[in-house]
């Protein structure tokens, strides 16, 4: 009998190691899936576009993934899901990829840790500089009678709406059907006015098919003081946009030339020659590796030719060349920034426990134009009261200056309720009120609409005594009429006469603003969907125009044929094609 061995080591109950079998053409194997790897990154690239930049979340999220997709491929070739025995081959096969991995989550989570406010409260406080010594009259400059008529109208909802009902215009091009506004309505100053403007996208991908090698044909101006439109066409389309697909799609473009910038969202502005341009800001991160979002530069992009040219944020804020360029910051970013300063300026504790001096921004916000620039608008307020104003903030979105102004009063969301209290009866919304300056009197200005989006009365609120003064009125001049006179009746010195003021038109460029008819018979008509909605547009005998009208504003449209007669309301204005207020059958 043999004898009994006993194994005094400890090592009896230790696992076993695992046997690695490689399977069959192993080397073979694992080419396919270097190859396989390289490609699905090159595809990820091509689909996701991430900066080569160790600041950005992306570039870990793109490593990370191109090494999970050679390990996905070996569990693949290998079948190891259906024969376990290849299981510890694949193990083996990730362990310098799964180190990677690991690597990267310990980098982004270590990124994020000293990146974090809690560590990092007084440099997120310093992301914008602000002047908090503004004083309202000395800043702001007076309205007087001839000014007033530039005051912008119509915010981003009733430009959309012009914007897409200006498309009639692409008729004469027989294009009417191929494109829809691109929903991005950038305001800038153009020429002195404030205008909002808006490019094309294609319908679908059958129009882009057969309208890319022409390119989008041009762009929408929206006056925002006289509440006019005008469609520009370009002697040659643009070719490169955010509608755009493959490598004509702006962000694509962008990152092949900049592989290693991280981008903001593309703007669309024109120059003062009315040149059309894709502004593009390049952001950095300033606070240890993933905080501190700030701009330090932008790309100007020709839409036409694809050419590109990188400014520094400097160059933006002192060249001459581009004071033209309205918007390098994008609202939202200022808007972050400023709420950073006002809550993190006594430290981080401060913002959560004692809260002295924190203060935020209102919901909502505007823009003025000041000085040939374009600066954002939005009230602040007390982090602990938020049912009133101590001021308002306003950055200049070119140049990222920013000065406050204490002004004590009510919030905007409150205006806007008492101005649609006065007319609750037609249930018309408030725009986002328009910051002004009338006889040294901070006031809110806005616009009244109907669910057509389409302005119907105006109002104005004292900020500082909006419980008193506040008035409605059906036209610029009679609520502007309305307004000086109860000022005078709250015991407030005014410095323009009511007679003076102009109702709405510019003395270089008035607006015929009164209704016409005219009766004929059609000589032709035709149909386009624009928005969602069909258009018939109308033309009647020896008469040069035609005439648009919603199906939905005149359903007797529907069934008009050529040689019916018909009156046409209208508001005049020039053009080839006018807007109808109304089409009546005559019998």
């Amino acid at each position: 009998m043999d004898p009994i061995k006993v194994d005094f080591t400890g090592k009896s109950g230790s696992k076993k190691k695992e046997i690695v079998i490689p399977p069959e053409k192993a080397v073979l194997k694992v080419i396919i899936c270097i190859i396989g790897t390289i490609v699905l990154a090159g595809l990820y690239y091509y689909l996701f576009l991430p900066p080569f930049n160790p600041k950005a979340m992306e570039f870990y999220m793109y490593i990370g993934a191109v090494f999970a997709t050679y390990i996905a491929l070996t569990m693949f070739t290998t079948k190891a899901m259906a024969k376990p025995e290849y299981i510890p081959y694949v193990k083996k096969q990730a362990v310098v990829p799964g180190i990677a991995i690991g690597v990267l989550a310990v980098v982004v989570v270590v990124g994020l840790i000293i990146s974090s406010v809690l560590f990092r409260a007084h440099s997120y406080s310093k992301l914008i500089p602000v002047n908090t010594n503004g004083v309202f009259a000395q800043d702001i400059e007076k309205q007087n009678a001839d000014s007033y008529s530039n005051i912008p109208r119509l915010d981003e909802d009733a430009a959309a709406n012009l914007a897409t009902k200006a498309l009639s215009n692409l008729s004469t091009l027989g294009k009417v059907s191929q494109f829809t506004v691109y929903p991005l309505y950038t305001q800038i100053n153009y020429k002195g006015v404030p205008v909002r403007v808006a490019t094309l996208q294609y319908a679908n991908i059958i129009k882009w098919l057969t309208n890319r090698s022409q390119g989008l044909p041009g762009y929408t101006i929206i006056d925002m003081a006289n509440q006019t439109t005008k469609f520009v066409v370009l002697k040659e389309g643009m070719k490169y946009s955010p509608a755009e697909h493959f490598g004509r799609l702006l962000k694509r473009h962008l990152r092949f030339q900049y592989p290693t910038y991280m981008f903001a969202d593309p703007n669309f502005q024109i120059d003062d020659t009315g040149k059309p341009y894709w502004l593009t800001a390049r952001f950095d991160k300033t606070i240890g590796i993933f905080g501190g979002t700030t701009v330090i530069g932008a790309v100007l992009t020709n839409p036409i030719n694809g050419e590109s040219k990188y400014y520094t944020l400097e160059q933006y804020r002192n060249d001459p060349s581009l004071k033209w360029v309205d918007r390098v910051f994008s609202s939202d970013l200022l808007i972050q920034q400023f709420n950073y300063f006002g809550k993190y300026s006594g430290g981080f504790w401060n913002s959560i426990l004692g809260q002295k001096n924190v203060i935020s921004t209102t919901d909502g916000y505007n823009y003025i134009a000041k000085d040939d620039d374009v600066f954002l608008y939005t009230g602040v307020t007390s982090i602990t009261s938020d049912q009133s104003i101590i001021g308002f903030i306003l950055i200049n979105m070119r140049t990222q200056a920013a000065t406050m102004y204490k002004v004590a009063g009510t919030t905007e969301q409150a205006a806007m309720s008492a101005a649609e209290g006065k007319v609750k009866a037609y249930a018309y919304t408030a725009s986002f009120p328009l910051l002004i300056n009338v006889s040294n009197q901070p006031t809110y200005f806005m616009a009244l609409k109907d669910d057509n989006m389409v302005n119907q009365k105006f109002a104005m609120v004292n900020v500082q005594q909006f419980n008193k003064i506040f008035v409605v009125g059906d036209s610029l001049a009679d609520c502007l009429t309305q307004y000086l006179n109860a000022l005078t009746a709250a015991g407030i010195k005014t410095d323009i006469n009511p007679d003076d003021l102009n109702n709405g038109t510019d003395n270089n460029n008035p607006v015929d603003t009164k209704t016409k008819t005219v009766t004929g018979a059609i000589e032709d008509i035709r149909t386009a969907v624009l928005g969602g909605e069909t258009y018939y547009y109308i033309k009647i005998v020896k008469d040069p125009v035609y005439y648009s009208i919603a199906a939905s504003k005149a359903e007797a449209v529907i069934i008009l044929n050529t040689g019916n007669k018909i009156t046409v309301t209208f508001t005049a204005a020039a053009g080839n094609i006018i807007p109808a207020d109304s089409v009546k059958v005559v019998k």
